[in-house]
């Protein structure tokens, strides 16, 4: 045998540092609002395909939103048929199904566990504003609210809880919501004027409720400006 046969393939040397695949997201890694939504989703699905009971869904759901990295996601989907990691890019998100989508912000988390949360008064309303109720109750009152872009989307979650949310009788409310053995009123309509903000509620209620509704008396002053 010459020597010519004992040199090293080209596939038998070692790889260099630029040819060698990119190592995966660090689970330690800061999970973003988007993640958060993500891996909601594949739970709300879960719930509906029966693959998670009304008890667990709630679990961790609130576990989603107490996260802060990529690590603390992961656990509470690795036995769901998700169709990708929590930590995939934001790119490869499927489309929001709402027929208004919110604008790129950062969202703002109500949760209620055995106990309230409420935003009311004079606050500055966020594009996406997400309330999980689990025996306990979640108010969100936009009638005094600053509407700082013409959409908003509320992510409202009731499972053996309550979601309340009132909004000035002047914008319009659409709705994608679902009630599984609970309740998800919400009461559409458009409003009159075209430059109205838009407030969509999405969500579900499993043994519990979600509730919107129109404030009468209650409008935006200043619709174009939000206030």
């Amino acid at each position: 045998m010459d020597e010519s046969s004992l040199e090293k393939r080209p596939q038998d040397r070692p790889q260099a540092p630029e040819d060698r695949p990119a190592a995966p997201a660090a689970p330690a890694m800061r999970a973003s609002d988007a993640d958060r939504d993500r891996v909601a989703d594949i739970l709300r699905e879960a719930l509906a395909e029966g693959r998670l009971t009304a008890e667990e869904h709630g679990e961790r759901i609130a576990a989603v939103y107490e996260a802060r990295t990529l690590g603390e996601l992961e656990p509470l989907v690795h036995d769901l048929p998700a169709g990708r990691r929590p930590h995939e890019p934001a790119g490869s998100a499927r489309p929001y199904d709402a027929s208004v989508r919110p604008a790129p912000a950062p969202a703002e988390n109500l949760v209620a566990v055995f106990g309230a949360a409420e935003r009311k008064g004079r606050w500055r309303v966020p594009a996406r504003t997400n309330a999980f109720a689990m025996f306990g109750g979640v108010e969100i009152d936009l009638t005094e609210a600053v509407f700082e872009q013409r959409e908003i989307v509320i992510n409202a979650s009731a499972v053996f809880g309550g979601v309340e949310i009132k909004v000035p009788e002047n914008v319009s409310v659409r709705s994608t919501g679902t009630g599984i053995f609970g309740g998800f009123d919400v009461r559409t309509h458009e409003a009159p004027d075209p430059d109205a903000p838009v407030v969509v509620i999405t969500g579900f209620a499993v043994f519990g409720g979600v509730e919107a509704k129109a404030r009468r008396g209650k409008r935006l002053k200043n619709l174009r400006s939000g206030q």
